[in-house]
């Protein structure tokens, strides 16, 4: 099945894969090819990609997403999102101090706007920090 995931920056991925794992409000859910067609919200996770049927974890690709659009038919998955980062493009050292700093944001933050930001920003760093965790236990 071919996946597609855009970004407001244009288009991050767009190739034959086996499976996605995506995060949804319902949870995560996996799509294979001949998948029953659906629509649903993309929130703030990993996608998980694997490009062959007897791909091992380590040939996994993950994405860091923020949230945005699922659209999934029999013979694709188009993923819709304001910005999508790349497990590798991810510098673990960096997301964490971002993390920290966007922790203080938020308990500085005077107005309801400020909190939202802030929150935004933790749950983007947050994701960015799994998704090197698995990337380092993936890889050895």
């Amino acid at each position: 099945m071919k996946l597609e995931l855009v970004t407001l920056s244009g288009v991050k991925v767009d190739q034959e894969v086996y499976e996605v794992m995506l995060p949804t409000a319902a949870g995560p859910i996996s799509v294979f090819p001949g998948h029953e067609p659906l629509v649903s919200i993309a929130v703030p996770g990993a996608i998980v990609v694997r490009e062959k049927k007897g791909d091992p974890e380590s040939a996994l690709e993950y994405y860091a997403v923020s949230g945005g659009v699922i659209e999934v038919s029999q013979a694709r998955v188009r993923v819709l999102v304001d910005e999508a980062d790349h497990g590798e493009d991810i510098v673990e050292a960096e997301s964490k101090a971002a993390l920290e700093r966007a922790l203080k944001l938020k308990e500085t933050a005077k107005t309801e706007v400020e909190l939202e930001k802030a929150t935004q920003l933790i749950d983007r760093h947050q994701v960015r920090l799994n998704i090197a965790g698995l990337r380092r236990r993936h890889r050895r």
